[in-house]
């Protein structure tokens, strides 16, 4: 599947109608997600005919973007119930075969198929502090080659360190910096939309 191809379907997904502040609710976009996966597929093979979890799921884009890429198995993990809902009328209007499982990242114990790629947009830990990396640790436990994730750029340093020197990563790379727009969805954003960067990472746990 082409990249343009990619992007033109995950733009026709719903998104949330009423985000949750309190769980860092965005939607992540049809531009970074096609441009994710596709890469995690194109340049390291990490998607087309692998078990791929996609942590903190939301409406189902990440896990959409894996099945159309020809992931064996998908599954999406979330804890909020409406998300859920509406990632399984996505999948369902696609039909594409998506399991979806309810439940906190924190609490996750998978014992299905070995999963072979993480993938995620996990909350930047701007209201939940240290959530980001609490995504992170449990996605290096789960993946067993790769575990692809959106950070703030700013947090650059501290991610590294901690997946290298905490999670037991064996490498972490910036595959590249992207724009992540975020629309105006809560009553404390002043703006219409604020572009911020983020590094789209990939790490490789320790076998």
């Amino acid at each position: 599947m082409k990249l343009k191809q990619l992007e033109a379907l995950l733009g026709d997904l719903q998104q949330f109608d009423k985000p949750k502040i309190e769980l860092e609710q965005y939607p992540t976009g049809p531009h970074i997600a096609s441009r994710m996966l596709f890469t995690a597929e194109n340049s390291f093979g990490d998607i087309s005919g692998k078990v791929v979890a996609d942590f903190g799921c939301g409406c189902g884009t990440l896990s959409t973007a894996a099945a159309l890429l020809g992931a064996q198995q998908v599954v999406g993990v979330d804890v909020d119930s409406e998300s859920l809902e509406l990632a399984s009328a996505n999948v369902e209007d696609l039909e594409l075969d998506i399991d979806f499982v309810q439940c906190d990242i924190r609490n996750f114990r998978w014992r299905g198929q070995i999963v072979n790629t993480v993938v995620m947009n996990p909350p930047f830990g701007t209201r939940n502090k240290g959530v980001d990396m609490d995504f992170l640790c449990v996605a290096l436990q789960v993946a067993s080659e790769a575990v692809y994730s959106l950070h703030k750029t700013s947090t650059r340093d501290h991610v590294k360190r901690a997946a290298l020197r905490d999670f037991g990563a064996s490498s972490a790379e910036v595959i590249c910096e992207l724009r992540y727009n975020v629309p105006q969805l809560y009553k404390f954003h002043k703006k219409k939309e604020v572009d911020i960067a983020v590094d789209l990472w990939r790490f490789v746990p320790r076998k």
